[in-house]
């Protein structure tokens, strides 16, 4: 049987994570055929599981510090355990999945002649002294710090491409996504959003630090994987970086109140002595991906935090979610 024209073959690395999951979703119902690769460190089965029954979908267990032969039309890397909590547990080995990871899967690019897209992160600003950050702001990063693993990592990662692309002519496409919230985040990932949904839910209190004025943007996670997807459809003139996120700010005293309104929790706010190299403002300019891509978020972070508490809500109640205390990640609750 002839194989369908229309139809890609797309590898996602990492595709078994929280962003990846929802990626291979959205590129299954448009017909193609997604190879989801993942070492399972924070990727689960659990979110692929609706997708593994799926005649066009493949699971392939795979490390991305090591060489992939496969053949595919294109290719997203979403590689990288994305929370503190997560990276800072090998730092060593997060390090060599950006920087291994983005080459290996470059050179597969360059030999398939394929497209690739690069999920970078807005902690290439790291702390920023410019506000809003556009994709000009070159950062205010430390190279030494508790999260140099990672944010280094990233930075190094966009390196790999923009060389790869100017010396060896790869399609490459580059976003730097910012905060992200939905179903199928982790529950002890450490990040805000996930940390006092769960803290709320099991009436434990929500830590946060300092006096809660620092800020971030939320995106809900249907919002991303859309412009992604017009990031990857768009013409090999656009590679980007382009930032990715909502620029709507919130404090994060205002989302702990509003997580607790929402879930109707009878936790308390507590706080804790603002950690070493935590951004005290993050937001991105999206003015490039309004102009080049015609998007901008749509979904109310109200909306999106109720979808995310009922996810949270139904995992919790199958009793086998919190396998890491709450006292061993609260330390994180302002990371990204």
């Amino acid at each position: 049987m002839m194989r369908n024209l229309t139809r890609k073959r797309i590898l996602v690395a990492g595709g078994a994570g929280f962003l990846g999951s929802h990626l291979c979703e959205r590129l299954l119902q448009e017909g193609h055929e997604v190879l989801c690769a993942d070492n399972f460190f924070t990727g689960t089965k659990e979110n692929i599981a609706a997708l593994s029954r799926h005649p066009h979908f493949e699971l392939l267990r795979h490390d991305v510090a090591q060489p992939l032969h496969v053949e595919v039309d294109e290719s997203y890397n979403f590689a990288c355990p994305a929370s503190p909590l997560h990276y800072q547990h090998d730092p060593v080995q997060t390090l060599k999945t950006s920087v291994l990871g983005a080459m290996n899967l470059l050179d597969l690019a360059k030999r398939l002649g394929a497209k690739i897209f690069q999920a970078s992160t807005s902690e290439v600003y790291g702390d920023p002294a410019i506000h809003p950050q556009p994709e000009e702001y070159w950062g205010n990063v430390n190279p030494i710090g508790l999260r140099s693993c990672y944010d280094e990592g990233k930075r190094c990662a966009e390196t790999l491409f923009f060389d790869t692309w100017r010396t060896q002519h790869v399609r490459i496409k580059v976003g730097r996504i910012f905060n992200t919230y939905g179903p199928r985040m982790h529950p002890n990932d450490g990040r805000v959003v996930s940390n006092f949904i769960v803290q709320a839910l099991t009436n434990q209190p929500l830590t946060i630090y300092g006096d809660g004025s620092q800020t971030r943007s939320f995106c809900y996670v249907d919002d991303l994987i859309e412009v992604i997807h017009r990031l990857m459809q768009s013409n090999d003139t656009i590679i980007g970086p382009i930032n990715i996120g909502n620029p709507a700010e919130y404090k994060i005293i205002e989302l702990a109140e509003q997580i607790l309104a929402l879930t109707g929790s009878c936790s308390k706010i507590i706080s804790n002595p603002l950690p070493s190299d935590d951004p005290k403002q993050r937001r991105p300019d999206i003015a490039k991906a309004k102009a080049l891509l015609g998007w901008e978020p749509q979904v109310p972070l109200e909306t999106g935090l109720n979808k995310t508490i009922a996810y949270f809500d139904s995992v919790l109640s199958k009793g086998s979610a919190l396998k890491i205390p709450l006292k061993d990640f609260v330390l994180y609750t302002l990371r990204d």
